[in-house]
């Protein structure tokens, strides 16, 4: 099977240099940056939006098979709630994993490779956000949703009611003004 892998575009911010770990298992760095989200980093209903900033913090250590890169991409994400369609704002960190194996030997469909002495982790934050997000976000766990005759926010008026539907075959009847 082909490897997952492309060829690390170097100006991307996603790309980093391993030159530095130089093959030597055990030989480690850490990498504090902040780079601008990708395009499509998300869902329909919930996303990060294109260009605000992933906090990234990484640790990237050269082991035996190739480099091994873990830890943490801090995001901000906007959506809305399926329930009540109010617009969702939070903040939240995705953990990172992924070995890239050095070239030359057997792999996996799945796997990725250090290609030029770099790694591209954009497919790693992709997966790990997307994967992570939920299908139907909500503005909070006892949301009521909308009113499914008119569509008024039961948050905001929980007491919400309507007059009792009438029988159209009676309606004339209700119409009459019955006096004792």
């Amino acid at each position: 099977m082909a490897p997952m892998n492309r060829h690390p575009d170097r100006h991307s911010p996603y790309v980093f240099d391993t030159r530095e770990l130089s093959r030597r298992a055990g030989t480690m760095r850490e990498v504090q940056r902040s780079v601008p989200a990708p395009a499509d980093l998300g869902l329909q209903v919930i996303a990060v939006p294109e260009g605000s900033d992933v906090e990234l913090d990484l640790r990237l250590e050269a082991v035996v098979e190739g480099v091994l890169v873990s830890g943490t991409a801090t995001v901000s994400l906007v959506g809305e709630c399926a329930r009540c369609l109010t617009e969702i704002t939070d903040e939240k960190s995705f953990d990172l994993q992924e070995l890239f194996f050095h070239p030359g030997r057997e792999m996996e469909e799945d796997e990725r490779l250090v290609d030029d002495e770099s790694i591209d982790l954009e497919p790693t934050l992709r997966e790990a956000v997307v994967l992570n997000l939920p299908f139907t976000p909500l503005c909070r766990e006892d949301c009521a949703g909308l009113c499914p005759e008119c569509g008024a926010n039961l948050n905001d008026d929980p007491d919400h009611e309507h007059e009792p539907d009438v029988d159209p075959r009676w309606s004339k009847l209700v119409e009459l003004d019955v006096e004792e």
